[in-house]
């Protein structure tokens, strides 16, 4: 597949950096209620993440409540990370719930392609579920479409792939919005491709940095309608945030994480404009 590549310029069709801080702003501004059943690793920084962006977070695994939380919801994220089968049960009645409300499922597949365990779970989610965006790494998302791609643990290991070609064909195979992360983003609905570049190293040095993003994916999702617009919005403004906390943090990941936390928090109309890059591929 030969794709050709531009950087956005003043006036030209598709997304352009003016066009992001409105975004972050109505989340801010609205609160969107964003359901997570995630993972026990992450949940207390997903939910101090989401609350620093301007979201509402809510934690309900229980299936005596999902489905009734779900359609409260401005986005569902359902993350595999630590799994079982009751979550499972509970991640569809939670989707289902979201999907006749018309609620914005996120989708984490957390290390699918480690276990049999895990990827038979993602497929049945996915089979069971319409999700909106699906975020991962490219060893995740390679497993979700039948590619061999090297994984290790939750980790991608590394591999010769086209990770927009994958990134494409999963978006395409789910009929969704598909966000391969990794030392550059790639955001797709199998039609218009997006390739971010803002980000630090850092943010593999903090666990549930990936599990937040799609939290904060479904924060912007909850709040405008072009899928892909909010997600890109979501990742460039993400990588901002740590780019900025890389700049302060004195003592590692540990200081990193804090004043990552503080950058969502406190991210600004000039951070976007400055700082955004992000291409599109035609």
């Amino acid at each position: 597949m030969d794709l050709v590549f531009y950087f956005f310029r003043e006036g030209e069709i598709g997304l352009e950096k003016e066009e992001l801080w409105p975004i972050v702003q109505k989340v801010r501004e609205t609160n969107p209620l964003v359901h997570n059943i995630t993972n026990v690793v992450v949940t207390n920084f997903t939910a101090n993440g989401l609350l620093a962006v301007g979201a509402s977070p809510v934690m309900a695994y229980a299936s005596e409540e999902v489905a009734e939380m779900a359609k409260l919801a401005s986005a569902l994220v359902l993350n595999i990370g630590t799994l079982d089968s009751y979550l499972v049960e509970a991640m569809i009645l939670a989707g289902r719930s979201a999907n006749h409300h018309g609620v914005p499922v996120m989708f984490d597949p957390v290390g699918a392609g480690a276990t049999r365990f895990r990827s038979e779970s993602a497929q049945t989610i996915l089979k069971e579920v319409k999700v909106s965006v699906i975020r991962g790494n490219a060893a995740e998302i390679a497993n979700l479409v039948g590619e061999n791609w090297l994984i290790k643990g939750v980790d991608a290991g590394r591999s010769r792939g086209n990770t927009v070609n994958l990134a494409i064909k999963a978006a395409k195979q789910f009929q969704t919005v598909v966000v391969v992360t990794g030392k550059e983003d790639i955001i797709t609905d199998g039609k218009t491709v997006f390739k971010v570049k803002n980000g630090h190293p850092l943010l593999t040095k903090v666990t549930g940095a990936g599990c937040l993003l799609t939290s904060v994916v479904g924060a912007f999702v909850g709040v405008e309608r072009d899928t892909v617009k909010a997600a890109v919005s979501a990742v460039s403004f993400y990588g901002i945030a740590a780019e900025k906390a890389a700049e302060q943090a004195v003592g590692g990941p540990g200081s990193f994480q804090i004043a990552f936390l503080d950058q969502l928090s406190s991210a600004t109309p000039k951070d976007i404009e400055t700082r955004s890059l992000f291409e599109k591929f035609k």
